[in-house]
């Protein structure tokens, strides 16, 4: 009996490659930077199953190219890389990896946070530039995050953890979400407050919602306007939930005093983009979830789930388990 075949769209952690190859004909891109589209559209001609990142678009047309595909396990919690009411009417079953990065996600998230108010990179430069001559003071003057306010937008499991952090700090943390969540706010000590609310009153305002119709662009041009001249935005969800020309706008003009971004739109960031020229922002290559521990873990996640599709079994982590009923 043949052996079924896989595609998988980048080197992932050794350990899942390796329980991967123990049941199945594996092909691993090596390539950095993902696989072209014409290069995918052929790979997926002959596979039962595929394990791709948030890069990939899995879209109908490349469904239908993969006709013998049984399960598609994307490498990410998030998967706007995929349309899934288009894989669901074809009765493919997509995999993720959530929860497993929450806690790194957070970390990085607060991160960002602290480098931004100390201004931690300006400094780094300032220092290694031999420009550092004496102790001042007025060198170097950052924000306090003991006692000041945190609005979390999005009370997500990424979210709550960005609360907890803010509490260890003292933080006054407010948040909003479309979905009140009372039972959190009650075990966070934390308060709801609408959108508007929470860009007039935060002094560090940290995204954590997904990529959706309603949440494309949430904070844009009106929203800026709105937070303290002395705010802090930190986005380590999707690049598209803020406006990044209006962000550029916003930072530039003083409307608020910095920004720290692992995301941006489009990804990577062009090396001419306008907000590189600020000194007023921080900003990292999408590595929230990037720990040892974490991308070794979500690795596994994404096996276990290709595994699964392929062997006829119910997939660990599905993103549409109603596909099971079939």
């Amino acid at each position: 009996m043949s052996r079924p075949k896989v595609f998988v769209t980048r080197v992932l952690p050794q350990a899942a490659l390796d329980k991967i190859a123990e049941v199945a004909d594996m092909e691993v891109w090596q390539d950095e930077l993902p696989p072209p589209r014409e290069v995918l559209m052929e790979k997926v001609k002959d596979i039962d199953g595929l394990l791709c990142l948030l890069t990939d678009k899995i879209d109908p047309e490349l469904m239908d190219t993969a006709a013998k595909v049984k399960v598609i396990s994307n490498y990410a919690v998030g998967y706007d890389n995929i349309d899934i009411p288009a894989a669901t009417q074809r009765g493919i079953p997509i995999g993720n990896t959530p929860g497993v990065l929450t806690e790194t996600t957070a970390d990085l998230a607060f991160t960002l946070l602290m480098s931004s108010a100390r201004r931690i990179v300006e400094a780094d430069k300032y220092t290694r530039a031999g420009k550092w001559k004496t102790w001042g003071p007025m060198l170097f003057l950052g924000r306090d995050i003991h006692h000041a306010t945190l609005g979390i937008v999005g009370l997500g499991r990424i979210g709550a953890e960005m609360a907890k952090r803010g509490k260890g700090f003292d933080m006054n943390v407010i948040y909003f979400d479309e979905y009140r969540n009372e039972q959190r706010e009650k075990e966070l000590g934390i308060k709801y407050v609408d959108l508007d609310t929470l860009l007039k009153e935060s002094d560090f305002v940290s995204m954590h919602v997904p990529l959706m119709e309603s949440t494309h662009h949430l904070i844009g041009e009106r929203e800026f306007k709105m937070m303290k001249k002395t705010a802090i935005l930190i986005n380590s969800s999707r690049g598209p939930v803020v406006d990044q020309k209006a962000l550029y706008t916003a930072l530039k003009d003083g409307e608020i005093a910095h920004a720290g971004l692992d995301v941006f739109d489009p990804e990577p960031v062009a090396v001419d983009d306008p907000l590189l020229t600020l000194s007023n922002i921080t900003v990292v290559p999408h590595i929230a979830s990037a720990s040892v521990a974490t991308r070794t873990k979500m690795a596994m996640m994404a096996a276990d789930n290709l595994i699964a599709g392929i062997t006829g079994k119910p997939l660990p982590n599905p993103v549409n388990p109603e596909v099971k009923k079939r």
